[in-house]
């Protein structure tokens, strides 16, 4: 979330005419974020957030409005859209797509502790259960065809080590996923990092930001949130996070055998996809606007600690 393009009270206001929300009153820029231009607006009935989509296929769009209201219609703690009295959620402000959400509670956390991972997990496990069912369809952009496409545009820019380590990482990935059957699909969110979710204190109050979501595996988007929310900062996963997430998600979900058979690769996989992306926007693709992009070498470690020590057990659940 960040402000690239500029909004007047009045520009919000007329914007604001459209739906039924109450009159208009406060105009805030978000600072954070590195993509879109996001604004929280207070009216005298509602908090609410206005984003404005400065970049990205914006005819993809139509698959987030529909996701969100799918799981908020499930019940799930996800802004669904707001739509208008004609029943329209996706408009234009300022020459750009513009949506806008109900403000849910809480804040990022830094440093998550067990019940937020407890919570997440439940979430996190209800979500992939519910989102099985979602008729919409978007491919992974992010997966190991991604992977192998793309790690050739950031090898000149590695040391000869890290080049034989990313080459054979996605050699081993693509053996290891060519003697297993397909593994449970769904809609994913992505980016489930912990700046994705909102917590009043250890109470979830809201996962955000869905514009990585597509259709894949659903182990794809539980690795990811493992490497974020378990992972010490030498990149070892922390068991207590690690269980208490696991175990509330299988709760929701149990991992079918050929997940946890192809669970170490998965989780070195998406700490590989998370290194290749963020090398690519250093030093192949930079953002549009002028903000500091996320360090690569944070991935690095933990695909290393991942390759050093491997996985740890999966939590046994009852079924």
């Amino acid at each position: 979330m960040a402000v690239f393009t500029p909004l007047s009270d009045t520009q919000v206001a007329a914007f604001l005419d459209k739906f039924d929300v109450g009159r208009f009153t406060a105009l805030q820029g978000v600072a954070d974020g590195t993509e879109n231009s996001t604004f929280f607006v207070t009216t005298d009935r509602h908090e609410l957030v206005l984003t404005l989509f400065e970049q990205g296929e914006h005819e993809e769009l139509p698959f987030f409005v529909d996701l969100l209201d799918y799981l908020a219609e499930h019940r799930l703690p996800v802004p669904g859209t707001v739509h208008d009295r004609d029943g329209v959620a996706l408009h234009s402000l300022a020459d750009k797509p513009a949506l806008l959400f109900p403000r849910l509670p809480g804040r990022h956390p830094e440093a998550p502790n067990i019940a937020q991972c407890r919570a997440l997990g439940d979430a996190l496990g209800h979500m992939h259960v519910v989102s099985q069912h979602f008729p919409g369809h978007r491919p992974n952009p992010r997966d190991l065809h991604w992977l192998r496409i793309k790690h050739h545009k950031v090898l000149t820019y590695l040391s000869p080590s890290d080049q034989t380590l990313m080459k054979d990482e996605v050699d081993d990935f693509e053996s290891a996923f060519s003697q297993h059957r397909e593994l449970p699909q769904g809609a994913i969110h992505g980016d489930l990092f912990r700046d994705n979710t909102l917590f009043d204190g250890e109470r979830l109050g809201g996962i955000i930001d869905f514009y990585n979501g597509c259709t894949g595996d659903l182990l794809f988007d539980l690795a990811i949130v493992i490497n974020d929310w378990a992972s010490d900062a030498d990149g070892r996963l922390n068991p207590e996070r690690h269980d208490a997430l696991l175990e509330a998600y299988q709760a929701r979900r149990p991992l079918t055998q050929e997940e946890r058979d192809l669970w170490p690769v998965m989780l070195r996989m998406t700490a590989l996809r998370y290194w290749l992306s963020r090398l690519l926007v250093v030093y192949v693709d930079p953002p549009a606007h002028d903000l500091t992009p996320h360090d690569p070498e944070r991935f690095r470690t933990i695909l290393h600690a991942r390759i050093a020590h491997g996985a740890l057990p999966i939590p046994e659940v009852s079924r």
